[in-house]
């Protein structure tokens, strides 16, 4: 890959994350050791990349793994394919997890801001400095 494809395709990994979507992420299972993939939405809210999840009083597996081993790959798979690595900051704070959470409700058309505040996962995806240049492993689509 040449440096101009290599920058074109990094300010294609840099639009798909503005965009938000669906994506995929690897966690290491907490128990097993073993990769686990799922598929999740994340969002952009102001600039910084969150991944949530409609709420419910059952943590999630994949929040469990990311606490017990916050690293993780994103897998952008829309029409910018990208394997991004990174590291998940829980979010616990009521007042910040508030804030995102309204730009989530928002994309999501929901009212129910105080229910997810209470009851969704959220995290902060910090992607590793070397993530959103060229030494990412991006495939194009």
């Amino acid at each position: 890959m040449t440096s101009q494809e290599a920058q074109q395709l990094d300010e294609r990994v840099r639009g798909a994350l503005a965009r938000g979507g669906v994506i995929d992420i690897t966690t290491v299972g907490r128990r097993s050791g073993k990769p686990r993939r799922l598929e999740i939405v994340f969002h952009n809210i102001d600039g910084g990349i969150y991944i949530s999840g409609q709420p419910s009083p059952t943590r999630r597996d994949w929040l469990a793994n990311l606490d017990a081993n916050p690293r993780f790959t994103f897998h952008l798979k829309g029409a910018v394919r990208a394997d991004l690595s990174a590291t998940a900051r829980i979010i616990e704070d009521e007042a910040e997890r508030r804030r995102i959470l309204i730009g989530v409700a928002r994309n999501w058309r929901r009212t129910d801001v105080d229910r997810m505040v209470l009851e969704s996962p959220l995290i902060e995806v910090q992607f590793d400095p070397a993530a959103t240049n060229s030494d990412h492993s991006p495939t194009p689509a």
